[in-house]
C-alpha cells in the first residue's frame, strides 16, 4: 500500500544494490521506478523481486516497474543513483535530459568523487546529495537480492530526504540522515578497503576475514589511508561500531581476539562477498580506482606516496585480466613489501 504524500522515487542503475534499496522502499509504500540493464529487467519482469537479509527477513514484490528507457524517471522526485562509479558521467547526462527540474539525485555509490562529477554535469537544473550504502547485496538470480551485512543507508540531511526517510520508515533499507556526509564517505571508504582484499582472495567475506594474513593487508592499507587523510586535513567519520583510528588495530588483531570480540559484533552471513568480488566473478571492471585508487589520487594531490594502496590497485587490475586468487601469506608478502 502506498504511503500518502510519499515522494516518487526512481532507481537509476538498478543492479544488486539498487534493486534491494528500491524494492525495500516500494515494500514500505514508496512508489518506485527501476531503470537498469536488460538482463536484470528480464529477470525481474519474469520473477518479480524477492528481497532478504541476514536476519531471516524476506519479502516478495510481484508488481515491479522495471524499465530500460531513462525517460521513465521523468516524474520522479527522488533519483537514487546506484550505477558503477565509472558510469557516473554518462548516467548524469541521461538524468539531465530526462529528469524534471528540481528533482534530487542521491549518489548511493562507492568512492568520494561521484558527487563532484554529478554536480559538474547537472549544474543548477537538478540537485545532488551524497548518500552512503554500508552493506553488501548479493544477486542470487531468479529476481532474488540478499543483504548479507548489517548497516543503514545514509543520505544528506535536507528537507527532501527527511520526507523520504519518514515515508520509508524502519526496515532493511531505512534511511538515516547526516550533515557530515563527506566525513561518512571517507569513513566508509576506509572500511571498503577490505573489498579489494576480499576480491583478491576469491573467498567469502567470512572466510577472508577469518585469516589474519588477509586482514594484515587490509590494516596496512587503512593505516596508510589514515596517514594521508591526516596530512590532507580530512577527518573521516565513524561508520559502524569502531572509530576510524581504531580500524587498523581491530582488523589486524590476532585471530583469537578478532574472532571472539570483533566478529561477534558484525552481522555477516556465510554467502556475503564484496561487490568487487562479484565484479571479478562476472568479468566486469571493478571500482578499485574509486576505493583504493581514491587514496592514491589523494596522495598525488598532497605530494605523498601511497605504495600499499597503489600495489593493491595493480593486483586488482591483474585479477581483472584473469590472474588467479591469492593465498593469504603470498598476498601479505606481495603487498607489504611495498
Amino acid at each position: 500500500m502506498a504511503v500518502a504524500d510519499a515522494p516518487k522515487a526512481a532507481v537509476v542503475g538498478a543492479g544488486s544494490v539498487g534493486c534491494f534499496i528500491g524494492g525495500c522502499w516500494q515494500a514500505a509504500g514508496v512508489p518506485v521506478t527501476f531503470v537498469g540493464r536488460e538482463k536484470i529487467a528480464k529477470d525481474v519482469r519474469a520473477n518479480g523481486l524477492t528481497l532478504s537479509d541476514y536476519t531471516g527477513w524476506q519479502t516478495h514484490l510481484a508488481d515491479v516497474d522495471y524499465q530500460l528507457d531513462p525517460n521513465a524517471i521523468a516524474d520522479a522526485d527522488i533519483i537514487a543513483l546506484t550505477v558503477k562509479s565509472a558510469d557516473t558521467a554518462a548516467a548524469a547526462r541521461a538524468i539531465g535530459v530526462n529528469a524534471r527540474k528540481g528533482a534530487l539525485v542521491i549518489s548511493f555509490q562507492n568512492g568520494i568523487s561521484n558527487v563532484d562529477v554529478l554536480k559538474a554535469e547537472l549544474g543548477n537544473w537538478i540537485d545532488v546529495a551524497r548518500g552512503m550504502v554500508p552493506y553488501n547485496v548479493a544477486y542470487l538470480g531468479g529476481g532474488r537480492f540478499h543483504k548479507g551485512v548489517a548497516g543503514h543507508l545514509y543520505a544528506e540531511d535536507r528537507p527532501e530526504t527527511r520526507v523520504l526517510a519518514q515515508a520509508i520508515g524502519p526496515g532493511p533499507a531505512d534511511l538515516k540522515l547526516s550533515k557530515n556526509m563527506l566525513g561518512l564517505a571517507w569513513g566508509k571508504l576506509l572500511i571498503n578497503l577490505n573489498n579489494a582484499v576480499n576480491a583478491l582472495s576469491g573467498r567469502t567475506l567470512l572466510e577472508q576475514l577469518s585469516d589474519q594474513d588477509y586482514r594484515r593487508v587490509v590494516a596496512a592499507s587503512q593505516r596508510e589511508g589514515l596517514k594521508l587523510l591526516r596530512r590532507a586535513g580530512i577527518s573521516p567519520a565513524k561508520v559502524g561500531a569502531v572509530s576510524p583510528g581504531l580500524l587498523p588495530l581491530m582488523i589486524g588483531s590476532p585471530d583469537w581476539l578478532f574472532q571472539n570480540v570483533f566478529m561477534k559484533a558484525w552481522k555477516i552471513d556465510a554467502r556475503a562477498r564484496s561487490s568487487m568480488a562479484d565484479d571479478l566473478a562476472a568479468g566486469r571492471k571493478t571500482e578499485v580506482d574509486y576505493i583504493n585508487g581514491e587514496l592514491v589520487k589523494l596522495g598525488e594531490r598532497i605530494g605523498a606516496e601511497a605504495p600499499i594502496n597503489r600495489a593493491i590497485v595493480g593486483l586488482v587490475r591483474w585479477a581483472e585480466a584473469g590472474a588467479k586468487p591469492w593465498e593469504p601469506e603470498a598476498l601479505r608478502r606481495e603487498v607489504l613489501r611495498s
